[in-house]
């Protein structure tokens, strides 16, 4: 008899969802050197998709029959779908969208004669942030309804709502402690909006801040520093072929510096620079192809004048059993990949393990014990989790291939050695 064990908290069950049509977004990657226009690509995906019918969950096709397909596109992706809706690929509610990814790195922005970078940029969507998205697991919809803000944000400017009217900023604001992935999901967001606006923008722009290190540097100094960051920034959004989305990363340096200055701790003409970047934040966000992206760390520090601009705030926290589950579950599938773990494994994804009540056999006993683990993990950091698959190889392994029971073994002392650092590290 199959053993039953109580892990159904880790995710409630659930009833599937009636067949619908729900608006579905098809990401379509066009081969670098290829130079045939959307417009046919997208007549061949839609000749490809009457085929198919329709899908349930989430899909990649990478292989095509289509000699056209075949030579002009490199994948097509379908994401964010629940996984439990069959889903049309047929009609006016599937959005293709056709783009092309740059190579090009990270270019730096350096102002007069200072060696600290006050900021870079990338031309999007770029090869970079590919797949970005996807590696990106929180446990609310945050992902879509951060996408749907945007994308509602960039539709109201285009019909050009009167914003005196119907009120909204353009702003973005991501807390939480560290390490959690607000910075990667602002970076993956405008990489996500680049491909989703393609139609409308011939190309995107990411241009991060660095607040902490601008701001703490050039105190002392005029506000012209930061007139002349945001006027290189003005130049890109003169271009109305580009979507440029700002990243001012760790945002409460602004408030910090503002509140010291007020105590008479820092110069006042600290709180002048604030108040220009402040400033140059309303101007900008007037023009329609503009988002701005900020990520706190310490959510206490911010102040109501820069709350106060955010259209939506949303606290970002450690991930649940469930979604550690998942973020396990994406680092054995790449180590199967590439043979570290040998041979490859079945692993259920929860809503599989929910259909069958978390009952232990050995087509499940892999998934409930991966399960486990992750219930062990809670209360670390994403970023953590993402380099715990490496530790437990190194410091429990060094060896390949691994079978997978061996390895899972290694990876639950891995959770076991991370806690116990971090209490030493805490009574010291």
């Amino acid at each position: 008899m199959d053993q039953v064990i109580d892990l159904q908290e880790a995710l409630p069950l659930t009833e599937n969802k009636p067949h619908e049509k729900i608006a579905l977004h098809a990401e379509i990657c066009q081969n670098h050197v290829s130079t045939v226009r959307k417009s046919l690509i997208k007549e061949h995906v839609k000749g490809l998709f009457s085929q198919m019918r329709s899908c349930y969950g989430d899909f990649c096709i990478k292989e095509f029959d289509d000699p056209f397909l075949k030579e002009h596109v490199t994948y097509i992706s379908v994401a964010d779908t629940d996984g439990r809706t069959i889903i049309d690929l047929v009609g006016d509610h599937v959005y293709l969208h056709v783009y092309q990814l740059s190579a090009d790195g990270p270019a730096q922005e350096e102002l007069e004669d200072e060696d600290l970078s006050a900021a870079s940029h990338w031309v999007l969507p770029a090869t970079e942030f590919n797949g970005l998205w996807e590696s990106l697991v929180f446990d609310e919809e945050i992902k879509p309804t951060l996408l749907r803000y945007a994308r509602t944000t960039l539709l109201f400017s285009d019909k050009k709502i009167d914003s005196n009217i119907i009120g909204w900023n353009r702003v973005i604001l991501l807390h939480g402690p560290p390490g959690t992935g607000k910075t990667s999901l602002c970076k993956a967001l405008a990489q996500k909006l680049s491909i989703h606006m393609s139609d409308h923008y011939s190309y995107g722009q990411l241009i991060e801040i660095n607040s902490h290190s601008l701001f703490s540097k050039w105190f002392s100094e005029s506000g012209k520093l930061v007139m002349k960051m945001f006027q290189k920034i003005q130049e890109m959004i003169d271009d109305p072929e580009a979507l440029i989305c700002v990243l001012i990363d760790e945002v409460e340096s602004l408030t910090a510096a503002r509140k010291s200055a007020m105590s008479g701790s820092e110069p006042s003409d600290a709180i002048r620079v604030v108040n220009a970047v402040l400033t140059q934040i309303d101007q900008i966000k007037k023009y329609p192809n503009v988002v701005i992206l900020t990520t706190s760390n310490i959510t206490g520090a911010i102040d109501l004048a820069f709350v106060d601009r955010a259209d939506i705030k949303q606290y970002i926290g450690y991930p649940s059993a469930a979604a550690i589950y998942q973020i396990y579950s994406s680092c054995l599938h790449e180590l199967m990949r590439c043979s570290i773990i040998a041979p490859k494994e079945q692993l259920f994804d929860l809503k599989a393990l929910e259909l069958m009540k978390y009952a232990e056999n050995d087509a499940t006993s892999y998934s409930l014990r991966l399960l486990m683990i992750a219930k062990h993990s809670c209360g670390l950091s994403g970023r953590t989790l993402r380099k715990l698959p490496f530790l437990a190889h190194a410091l429990f392994l060094e060896s390949a291939p691994i079978v997978l029971d061996v390895y899972l073994n290694a990876l639950s002392n891995a959770v076991k050695a991370q806690f116990e650092e971090r209490e030493k590290l805490s009574n010291t």
